[in-house]
């Protein structure tokens, strides 16, 4: 062959091939039955059109739809489809974008009256008939001369955007499906009949055109798709269980926080909130104590000068809140802003006085209330707020000691996500981003020890923790470890993060006393197991449903009385059960026994003890756990020692061990 490529298949082996064939051409040659299979495929680990000629050697491989990688495509192909849908249904409708994204893909249009949930059910019929047309997907490259004009024609002028942001050396391609066409960058499957009808339309939401609130308002059309039906209905399954899991609802029904608009994006904590959240507090202060921190806190509001030297004030600055303090004089107008992180402070600190090696490292460790300016629209519940409180530390260290200290964070992180019954942990190192600060010699050193670092938390695991590597998503001023944790219902978090910065300290002039008596610059480690306390309470609600384990519940126990002959023995319970350590009330109601378990019960109070006037002769209780139908009769010494027991925090147990 004058011009071919050699391609390596997975099995190992090597073939010559003409570089004009296509990817259909490629399958067909390897066996019919993997042609009609195939949807894709890739070369060198990029996805391509089967329409696509080789063009170059490399390890190929053929796609089929029962490759994971292949639902991106069907998810894809079917915003497509979700367009041409709503264009034939609605002529007249503006198209705009229409990505994939986590779990599903969405369309935006422009249209004078918004779409509803209501015009589902023709949009869906619609898709449908469109797949079962099967039309193949083609793909040419136009001029943008031409590509502008027909979009005009049209009368779709978002396209025009899209088409002058594109940039230059950029080819601009149109894919079809029949006589439907869109702006895309593709890859595409074959034909719409790939797609499959495991679909379904789930909400609409306003989407600004490009996210600028000074833009027209477009109706976002979200959806889902997957490889087949029973995929579908156990995404939807998790929907249902996850809605009942949602913070938001949990904590209305348990009374412990709400949002009001007058302070959008904070957090109304209510008496059982805050006790949690004091709670979830004072467990890491004890784990940190036990880890050699120093707990430190400084100031909330600080002079744009000092974000400036930070380097924030320009790659932060839209999302920090600033204020402008007015003096007497004009000369003294000054610009300040709330904090959005506490590391520049903690430089600070690090700073005040002269450190030698021999203290290193320096563990300084802040609950910070930061603030950030998330977009309204961002906003959601705990997990996604403008002021919150970050378990926030800041290692500085000696590039000797870099490795350990990331090792010591790891069993930290690790042993606290087990302590509330996290076991499914993945760790994720993030490296190198496009925009960032620092040599490449820099980088390349951070980088390595952390590699080390990450094979060492695997293989001290046992291969139990999952291990990867996120290209280019590193902080821009270091590699970082990112902690992934997955939820009772599977649901996946990032929380903890490890970053390595070599640049904070060097701008800040930082250094420590080396054994040369020589100046040193340290290296600055920024960690948080929890992230933000806000959102990881969110995730704890929804990981235990409300149902939480005694030590970590805000009210552990309600002694509820079936008639008032009861209601003196009871007080005397709560009593003993406070002074064994438990939060503990009386509910001494003129109700009947059974509303008060039903309504505590609803409440989420783990225990319930039930008195009456057999109880009380007798100094017993009856025990009820939530969830449970079973009921335990116990004398109250043995009852209040149990549940002391049970209510024992996990590191305090192991303290104690």
């Amino acid at each position: 062959m004058l011009n071919s490529v050699s391609l390596t298949f997975p099995d190992g082996s090597v073939r010559d091939y003409d570089a004009a064939m296509t990817g259909a051409g490629l399958a067909e040659s390897i066996s019919r039955s993997l042609a009609k299979k195939a949807v894709a495929y890739a070369i060198d680990g990029t996805i391509r059109d089967l329409s696509d000629p080789l063009g170059k050697s490399g390890k190929v491989e053929i796609i089929t739809r029962d490759d994971p990688r292949a639902l991106e495509l069907i998810r894809h192909d079917a915003a497509h489809v979700l367009a041409e849908a709503v264009q034939e249904l609605w002529p007249g409708t503006q198209v705009t974008i229409g990505p994939v994204i986590e779990n599903g893909f969405y369309y935006d249009f422009a249209r004078n009256e918004p779409f509803t949930p209501d015009d589902f059910p023709a949009i869906e019929k619609k898709m449908r008939e469109i797949i079962a047309r099967n039309k193949p997907f083609t793909k040419e490259v136009w001029s943008r001369e031409k590509a502008k004009k027909v979009f005009a024609d049209k009368g779709e002028r978002y396209k025009l955007e899209l088409i002058d942001a594109i940039p230059e050396d950029q080819d601009l391609k149109i894919y079809a499906q029949g006589g439907w066409f869109d702006l895309c960058r593709g890859p595409h499957m074959a034909s719409t009949g790939q797609i499959g009808n495991a679909f379904k339309l789930m909400k609409v939401a306003g989407a600004y055109w490009r996210g600028d609130s000074n833009n027209p308002m477009l109706t976002r059309i979200y959806g889902t798709a997957f490889a087949d039906q029973a995929q579908l209905e156990a995404y939807q399954t998790l929907l249902e269980e996850a809605e009942k899991r949602d913070h938001r609802k949990v904590g209305r029904e348990m009374d412990l926080f709400h949002f009001q608009e007058e302070g959008p994006g904070v957090v109304f904590w209510h008496a059982k909130g805050w006790k949690m959240f004091q709670n979830l507090v004072s467990y890491m202060r004890r784990r940190l104590d036990e880890h050699g921190y120093q707990e430190v806190n400084a100031p909330q509001v600080l002079d744009k000068s000092l974000w400036e030297t930070s380097g924030h004030w320009g790659w932060y600055r839209d999302a920090m809140f600033k204020v402008t303090v007015a003096g007497d004089d004009t000369d003294d107008d000054r610009i300040f802003a709330l904090k959005p992180m506490n590391c520049p402070g903690h430089v600070q600190i690090f700073k005040h006085g002269l450190k030698s090696y021999r203290e290193l490292p320096v563990k300084l460790a802040e609950f910070g209330n930061v603030h950030r300016y998330e977009p309204s629209g961002a906003l959601h519940g705990l997990m996604r707020v403008r002021g919150f409180t970050q378990d926030d530390a800041h290692i500085f260290c000696t590039e000797e000691q870099l490795a350990a200290e990331c090792l010591r964070i790891n069993d930290l992180i690790l042993s606290t996500y087990a302590d509330f019954g996290f076991d499914e942990v993945a760790v994720k190192l993030s490296t190198r981003p496009d925009k960032r600060v620092g040599t490449d010699e820099a980088w390349d050193h951070a980088e390595a020890i952390m590699s080390d670092v990450l094979e060492t938390i695997r293989t001290r695991s046992g291969n139990r923790i999952k291990i990867s590597i996120n290209p280019g998503e590193g902080a821009f001023y270091g590699p970082k470890f990112e902690y992934v944790l997955k939820d009772a219902i599977g649901r996946e978090w990032q929380c903890g993060t490890t970053q390595v910065d070599f640049n904070l300290p060097e701008r800040f002039g930082a250094f420590y006393i080396g054994s040369d008596s020589e100046k040193k610059q340290p290296v600055m480690v920024h960690r948080a197991v929890c992230g933000s306390m806000e959102r990881f309470l969110g995730i704890l609600i929804e990981n235990y449903s409300g149902h939480f384990p005694l030590w970590f519940a805000p009210l552990q126990v309600v002694v509820a009385t079936i008639t008032s002959d009861a209601d003196e023995y009871a007080m005397k319970v709560v009593g003993r059960l406070k002074a064994a350590g438990l939060l503990a009330e009386a509910d001494l109601r003129n109700e009947k026994i059974n509303y008060k378990v039903r309504e505590h019960s609803l409440a989420k109070v783990p225990v319930i003890l039930v008195c009456g006037r057999r109880e009380a002769e007798e100094e017993t209780v009856n025990i009820r756990r939530l969830g449970s139908r079973d009921q335990e009769s116990l004398k109250l010494a043995d009852a209040v020692k149990l549940l002391a027991d049970e209510a024992v925090a996990p590191d305090r147990k192991r303290r104690a061990a």
